[in-house]
């Protein structure tokens, strides 16, 4: 179906769902962008490779491409109160599960050229989201996979893990099964792996197909003992069945750092720069 088409059927499906006549998916140069209150967002996708041979790409993270917009006039007041006037407005959850709603919408309709290469697409889930979803986590959005013409296996729901959500866990975790039950693969994302044996249940309990890491944030860390912790985390993954991700990668360190302690998957502009150097070479 053409992009265009797909725009009109997902702006119908928001006017009716919020009884609005405001339309935020916007098609301009083939690409859309969304509109949410006074910011526009659109998407950016970032390579995820093989940490054993880069240049072999297994799938793309979907990033939020930010900017700001003036909002119509006609519709200023709309867009304001299209939450407020929800008859769930007791939810402070309301307004976080409608942009996440939009956001990935918003990545699945600009992967679709990428859609072609088979890769897995990484989709950033707020933990707000999956606990202002009572039941049924994926239902919405498998309606959009499927009216994209894709599949839920292509998908892998991401959600960080941060301790202010530790009381949630369980309720988080019943949330990532059900998304599992749907066909998702899951992900998690991790800060650092402060709270070692934590971290290490969760991954027991849920057994997810990605754990990553930033490899800024590990960078900022004065931690001796880094690498070996580093090397059972990656270990713990594997016997969980899943794969280990470094990301945010963008100097030779880093990657240094994920090949000497066992990770997988790789991402970052380290490897980006790379691939332009080769491609260049080539030519």
């Amino acid at each position: 179906m053409p992009l265009q088409n797909l725009a009109d059927y997902f702006n119908d499906r928001f006017g009716q769902e919020h009884r609005s006549s405001f339309r935020p998916f916007l098609l301009e140069n083939d690409v859309i962008s969304t509109l949410f209150g006074q910011i526009k967002i659109s998407s950016l996708f970032l390579p995820v490779r093989l940490a054993s041979k880069p240049e072999e790409i297994i799938g793309h993270a979907g990033k939020l491409k930010v900017s700001t917009h003036e909002v119509q006039y006609l519709y200023s007041d709309e867009i304001e109160n299209l939450l407020s006037n929800r008859p769930h407005a007791d939810n402070n959850f309301e307004s976080i599960i409608d942009f996440d709603r939009l956001s990935r919408t918003t990545h699945m309709l600009n992967y679709l050229p990428l859609a072609h290469l088979q890769g897995s697409l990484f989709l950033e889930v707020d933990p707000r989201h999956i606990l202002g979803i009572k039941k049924d986590h994926g239902a919405y959005f498998e309606e959009v996979i499927h009216h994209c013409g894709l599949e839920t296996n292509n998908i892998v729901i991401t959600m960080a893990v941060s301790s202010p959500y530790a009381k949630h866990y369980p309720a988080l975790i019943a949330g990532l099964i059900n998304y599992r039950v749907r066909g998702y693969k899951i992900a998690l994302n991790f800060d650092y792996v402060a709270q070692e044996e934590q971290a290490f249940e969760l991954i027991t309990q849920l057994r997810p197909n990605y754990v990553s890491l930033s490899a800024r944030t590990l960078d900022q860390l004065r931690d001796n003992t880094l690498a070996d912790k580093l090397r059972h985390l990656n270990a713990r993954v594997e016997i969980a069945g899943g794969q280990s991700i470094l990301q945010q990668i963008d100097q030779q360190s880093f990657a240094l750092l994920a090949e000497n302690t066992g990770f997988t998957l790789v991402q970052g502009a380290y490897y980006e720069s790379l691939a332009i150097q080769d491609s260049s070479l080539k030519d």
